[in-house]
C-alpha cells in the first residue's frame, strides 16, 4: 500500500488526505494548529462568519425602504441597532471549533492517522513528526505534501500586541467594538475587514498605499465599492503610505510617511502575508523557494524534489482555500497515478466577501486592455434588474468577456449582494468553454439576479 505523510492539516492538506485515502493510500497527516488551518480557525470561516452579521445589519440599514418598521415594547419607533461584539466572536469561535472537529471525525471514520505536532523533511522518504512534549516519531512516506501555510505579515514599526494593533487573525478576541477603527492595507483581507466592520456600526479608516481599494481587483468593481464604503462613511486614504503604528494607552497612531497622523482606538494590519516554511527541511532536501519564501511546484504540484509536493498558501500565487484544496487533490491523485488535470489558474472564482461582493473568474478587463486577448465586454448594472429594484439594490454589475470571433465566454466579473452565487453560472461557461448564446439560453428564473448574468450574455450576441 502506497504511503502519503501529509504535513499540515489546512485546506491543502486535509482535503489531500481524503481524496488519498479514497484513492487506497495508507495517511499520515502531521499538523500543528488543529485541523482546517487558518483557512477554518483563524482566517476563512471566522472572517465569513462576522462578515454574516454585517450583512445582516446592511439589511436592516434598508428596512424601511422596504417598509419595515422597528418598534420597542411601548410602541415607540426603535432608533438603534446594536451589535453585541462578544456573542458575535462567541459564535465565530464556535463555528470555527466545530467544522475543525468535523474535519477530525471524518480522518477518525476513515481511519486517517493524525499526528498532532509539527513535521520537517529528514531524507528521502522519511518526516519527522515532534510532539508538543518534545517526542519525535520518524514516518516512511512514498510521497510527501507539504501544506503548512501562511501567517500574517508584520513590520518592526507596527508590532500587533493582540489587544490593540491587530492582526487578522486576533480579531476575535474583542469583546467590544473599536470606538474608532483603522485598518491598515487595502488588499481582499484590508477590504474585507473595513467593510465588515463599518456595516457593524464602527467608523473606520482605511489607509492604503495605493491609488484605490483593492488595486488587484477589477477597476470598475473596485470603483463601485470605493463609491459605496465612502457614502457610508468610511475614510479612504488613498496613496497613503504607512510608516508605524504605535500605541499610548488606548490609543492607536498611525504614522505615515508623509507626516500626518490617523488615531484610533484600534488598527488591523492587513500587510499580506509570509509561508510558513521555515524549519521544514526544504532545502536540505533539494525543495527550491522563490525571493519570498514560498515553495516552486508546477501545475501537478510537484516541488523540485523527487516524491515531494506542496499545496495552499506555502507556494504562493492565489492564496485561496479553493485552490488550496484542488491543488491537493491534484498532488495526490498525481502520485497515486489516478486520472488528473494540471491546475489552471485561469479557471479559478475567486471573491471579495465586502458589502458589495466582488466575485471574478477568468480573463481579467486588465488582460484585455493590455492586448494579451481580443475581446468583446458587455457590462450591466444590476439597477436596472427587476429583482434588484425590489430588494433596494442599486450598487452593482455583471460583466462578461467573450472572445472575439468565437463568442466563447473567457472572464466575468459580478458586484452585488451575494456575486460569489452569481459567479458560479459564469465560472461553469468559462470552464466548459460555452459561448455567450449557449449561456443565453439557459433558462433563468423571473425575476432574479441571475437574470442579468443570461442579459448581459444576450447582448453579446453578434449577427453574422
Amino acid at each position: 500500500m502506497a504511503r502519503a505523510v501529509i504535513i499540515g492539516g489546512g485546506p491543502g492538506g486535509y482535503e489531500a488526505a481524503l481524496e488519498a485515502h479514497q484513492l487506497g493510500a495508507e495517511v499520515v497527516v502531521v499538523d500543528r494548529d488543529g485541523l482546517g488551518g487558518s483557512a477554518v480557525l483563524t482566517d476563512c470561516v471566522p472572517s465569513k462568519t462576522l462578515i454574516a452579521t454585517s450583512d445582516v445589519m446592511i439589511e436592516m440599514a434598508a428596512a424601511p425602504e422596504l417598509g419595515v418598521a422597528f418598534e420597542d415594547a411601548g410602541g415607540d419607533a426603535a432608533t438603534t441597532v446594536r451589535v453585541d461584539l462578544a456573542r458575535v466572536n462567541g459564535r465565530v469561535k464556535a463555528l470555527a471549533a466545530a467544522q475543525s472537529a468535523d474535519i477530525e471525525g471524518r480522518f477518525e471514520r476513515r481511519g486517517i492517522r493524525l499526528v498532532k505536532g509539527t513535521g520537517r523533511l529528514a531524507g528521502p522518504g522519511r518526516v519527522i513528526a515532534t510532539a508538543p512534549d518534545g517526542e519525535a516519531e520518524e514516518l516512511a512516506a512514498d510521497a510527501v505534501l507539504v501544506a503548512t501555510g501562511a501567517r500574517p505579515r508584520t513590520l518592526a514599526s507596527a508590532r500587533p500586541d493582540g489587544e490593540r494593533i491587530l492582526t487578522w487573525e486576533q480579531v476575535y478576541d474583542l469583546t467590544e467594538a473599536p470606538s474608532e477603527l483603522i485598518v491598515v492595507g487595502s488588499g481582499v483581507t484590508g477590504a474585507e475587514f473595513a467593510s465588515a466592520y463599518l456595516s457593524l456600526g464602527v467608523p473606520v479608516t482605511l489607509v492604503s498605499s495605493r491609488d484605490r481599494v483593492l488595486p488587484g481587483e477589477d477597476a470598475d468593481a473596485a470603483a463601485v465599492l470605493e463609491d459605496v464604503l465612502t457614502r457610508r462613511g468610511m475614510n479612504v486614504l488613498g496613496r497613503s503610505r504607512m510608516a508605524s503604528v504605535t500605541r499610548d494607552g488606548d490609543t492607536v497612531t498611525v504614522t505615515l510617511t508623509d507626516g500626518r497622523t490617523v488615531t484610533g482606538s484600534h488598527c488591523i494590519l492587513a500587510l499580506g502575508s509570509v509561508p510558513n516554511t521555515e524549519g521544514l527541511g526544504l532545502a536540505e532536501a533539494g525543495v527550491s523557494l522563490d525571493d519570498g519564501g514560498f515553495i516552486t511546484t508546477d501545475r501537478v504540484s510537484r516541488t523540485t524534489a523527487t516524491g515531494v509536493y506542496a499545496a495552499g498558501d506555502c507556494t504562493g500565487g492565489f492564496m485561496l482555500a479553493s485552490v488550496a484544496a484542488m491543488a491537493g487533490r491534484i498532488a495526490m491523485r498525481h502520485f497515486l497515478g489516478d486520472a488528473v488535470s494540471p491546475l489552471n489558474l485561469r479557471l479559478v472564482s475567486s471573491n471579495v466577501f465586502t458589502s458589495p461582493e466582488i466575485a471574478t473568474v477568468g480573463l481579467t478587463q486588465a488582460q484585455i486592455d493590455g492586448g494579451e486577448v481580443a475581446a468583446d465586454v458587455v457590462r450591466l448594472d444590476l439597477s436596472g434588474n427587476p429583482r434588484a429594484k425590489m430588494q433596494g439594490v442599486r450598487d452593482g454589475f455583471v460583466k462578461l468577456f467573450a472572445r472575439r470571433g468565437s463568442g466563447t465566454l473567457i472572464g466575468g466579473v459580478v458586484v452585488g449582494p451575494r456575486a460569489s452565487e452569481l459567479i458560479h453560472p459564469i465560472s461553469l461557461a468559462v470552464s466548459a468553454g460555452l459561448t455567450a448564446d449557449q449561456l443565453a439560453a439557459a433558462f433563468t428564473v423571473y425575476p432574479s439576479m441571475s437574470g442579468s448574468v443570461a442579459e448581459a450574455a444576450r447582448r453579446l450576441h453578434t449577427v453574422e
